[in-house]
């Protein structure tokens, strides 16, 4: 539908001042600071890394072109650490330094391969480093130049076929010294104005994509250092679980079972030599005192069990979310569709985390009801549990450390946790754990 008259449709007002407020940016200056700090840089880089592999290559059958070829992928992944220092402070892109693994010695770092992609980086930059900087320079110059061009195109002047000439020259003898094509170099310069800043953005976007591919760690070495910290949180939950069976054994079991043989212990010793009816009656007492203790004991014992696997969980997940829900303190729905049986040890997870969460709502929310949705979909299991409360829920806040121990048992199988709780609530907490 038209726009009523005198009014600019909002899509066009954005352009608009998004094509003047981009030169206020911060990212376009970046942009253009880069290319001119980065020409002498990727030149300097490009130079160390031939005039280095080729010395090391020729010196390669002495005994110092090992350690030479050493210190020119030392020297190449200092380099790169400072790239990725430029691209922080002009890009804007924070690339996180690859970890480092060595032989001891400059020989070491023959066989270091982050090194040797600091190396292949200065070789690809070399191109992009002139690319950038005869962008920013041309378009920059020339944008600066059509757009004074009204008050300097007097100056240059030269004599040509018998008549003065003034302005710049296009081809043989055309001049613009006319009013029409002085409004024409203007009128290009404005077009410059708006196209040079993305231009240079562009050219400087392909230096993003490299440091990123290649002065950052590598996908595996990120998939290493993922196992690595969950294996590390795998063998801390375990030490907790242990700690915690210790203390409710010796805290529980223990205890009654102390107070057991005691009680059993005196009854044994009122036995011995009891005629009177008085000492039957206590007899009786310390008795039923053991008795009870003993099916205190086996209470415990039986929540311990069930804390370490939920004898639920041997009937599926479905059932045992079942039971959960049904012992909520809140009132919990239900929905669960999976297509196939997820692993043991996910499907304990899952438990432990929906209960975990079933327990947070009813304490510290204030809601009135929850929902546990489990789907399946495309080789990943979401689990969805959200109450009606208060929200604000978030790891580590008072103190606690439930939410942040969730994340940290779902990371032990590459899965992730997002909460979203705004102040006032509702609340949802997503899981994601891939099943492949």
């Amino acid at each position: 539908m038209a726009n009523p008259v005198g009014r600019t449709s909002p899509l066009r007002q954005s352009g608009r001042m998004r094509a003047i407020t981009v030169y206020g940016e911060r990212r376009t200056w970046g942009a253009l600071g880069y290319a001119l700090v980065g020409f002498p840089l990727g030149v300097a880089g490009f130079v160390f890394v031939v005039t280095g592999l080729s010395l090391s290559v020729g010196l390669a059958i002495t005994l110092i072109g090992i350690p030479l070829l050493g210190l020119v992928v030392a020297l190449a992944a200092v380099f790169g650490a400072g790239y990725r220092k430029l691209g922080r402070a002009f890009l804007d892109i924070d690339v996180e330094a690859p970890v480092i693994r060595r032989r001891p010695g400059l020989v070491g770092f023959v066989f270091e391969r982050n090194g040797w992609r600091a190396i292949l980086f200065l070789l690809l930059r070399f191109p992009l480093a002139i690319l950038d900087f005869v962008v920013a320079v041309v378009f920059t110059s020339y944008t600066l130049g059509a757009l004074s061009y009204p008050i300097w195109w007097r100056y240059p002047h030269q004599r040509v076929g018998g008549r003065e000439h003034h302005g710049i020259q296009f081809g043989g003898n055309v001049f613009a010294d006319t009013h029409w094509r002085i409004i024409g170099v203007f009128a290009a310069g404005v077009i410059l104005f708006f196209v040079a800043p993305w231009v240079i953005r562009g050219v400087t976007g392909l230096d993003r994509m490299l440091i990123r591919g290649l002065l950052g760690p590598s996908k595996d070495a990120q998939r290493i250092e993922a196992l690595e910290q969950t294996r590390a949180m795998a063998v801390d939950d375990s030490a907790a679980v242990l700690r915690r069976i210790e203390r409710d054994l010796h805290d529980g079991a223990q205890a009654r079972l102390v107070s057991l043989a005691m009680s059993l212990g005196m009854a044994k010793e009122e036995l011995e030599g009891a005629t009177s009816d008085e000492t039957l009656s206590r007899v009786r007492t310390l008795i039923d005192t053991a008795h009870r203790e003993a099916k205190g004991t086996i209470v415990d014992l039986r929540d311990l069990a069930r804390g370490i696997h939920p004898p639920a969980l041997d009937r599926g997940l479905p059932d045992a979310l079942s039971t959960l829900a049904a012992r909520s303190s809140i009132p919990a729905a239900l929905q669960i569709d999976l297509p196939t049986r997820p692993s043991p040890a996910i499907e304990s997870i899952v438990y432990f985390c929906a209960a975990e969460l079933l327990t947070n709502a009813a304490k510290h929310s204030g809601a009135r009801r929850a929902t546990v949705d489990v789907r399946g979909i495309n080789d990943h299991l979401f689990v969805r549990v959200g109450d009606d409360g208060v929200g604000g829920a978030e790891p580590g806040r008072d103190g606690g450390s439930g939410l942040s121990g969730l994340a940290d048992r779902i990371a032990t199988v590459d899965g992730q946790l997002v909460i979203d709780s705004p102040a006032g609530g509702p609340t949802l907490v997503t899981i994601d754990i891939p099943l492949t």
